[in-house]
C-alpha cells in the first residue's frame, strides 16, 4: 500500500516537472515571437516617423505614427506580462488592463481623426451624419471603458500589500 502511494507521488512529481518545463518552453517561444514582432513594429514605426518628419506629415501621417507606437507599446506590455508570468508562475490582470487602456486610446485617436474629416467635408449627407453620430456613441462607450479600466488599475494598486505595480520586482529578486 505504501509502494502505491510512493509510485503515485513520484508520478505526480514527474508529471508536474514535465508540465512546468513545457509551460516554460511555450512561454519562452511566445516571448521570442513577441519580441521579434515588436522589433519589426519598431523598425516600421521608425520608418514611418522618419517619413513624417522628412515630409512634414499631416494629421493622417502623425496619427499613423502614433497608432504604430501605441501598438508597439501594447506588444511590449504583453511581452512584460509573459516575462512576469514565467518568473512568478502567476498571471496578473493589471498588464491586460493596461493593454486594453492603450487599445482604447488608440481607437479614440482614430475616431477623432475620422470625425474631424467628416465634419470638415463640404457635402454633409445623411450617411455622414449617421456615421458621425455612431462615432460619437462609440467615443462615449470608449470613454466609459477607459474610466472603468483606470479605476480597475487604481483599485488593483490599492489592494496590493506592497503598493507596487504588478510585475515590479523587489531588489532581492531582481538579480536572480
Amino acid at each position: 500500500m505504501s509502494d502505491d502511494r510512493d509510485d503515485q507521488g513520484r508520478l505526480t512529481r514527474a508529471a508536474s516537472f514535465v508540465f512546468l518545463h513545457t509551460e516554460h518552453a511555450i512561454y519562452a517561444a511566445l516571448g521570442i515571437l513577441l519580441a521579434l514582432t515588436a522589433l519589426v513594429a519598431l523598425i516600421d514605426a521608425t520608418a514611418l516617423t522618419w517619413e513624417a518628419v522628412r515630409h512634414l506629415g499631416g494629421a493622417d501621417q502623425i496619427l499613423e505614427v502614433v497608432d504604430r507606437l501605441l501598438f508597439l507599446l501594447m506588444l511590449i506590455e504583453i511581452l512584460h506580462t509573459v516575462r512576469v508570468s514565467m518568473r512568478s508562475g502567476k498571471l496578473t490582470c493589471e498588464p491586460f488592463l493596461i493593454v486594453g487602456l492603450i487599445a482604447s486610446i488608440r481607437r479614440v485617436l482614430v475616431i477623432t481623426l475620422q470625425s474631424s474629416e467628416i465634419t470638415h467635408a463640404k457635402d454633409w449627407s445623411p450617411e455622414k451624419q449617421a456615421l458621425f453620430q455612431a462615432s460619437m456613441i462609440e467615443l462615449g462607450v470608449l470613454a466609459g471603458l477607459i474610466l472603468t479600466m483606470v479605476f480597475g488599475i487604481f483599485m488593483l494598486h490599492r489592494a496590493r500589500d506592497d503598493g507596487k505595480p504588478a510585475g515590479e520586482e523587489s531588489a532581492e529578486h531582481a538579480g536572480s
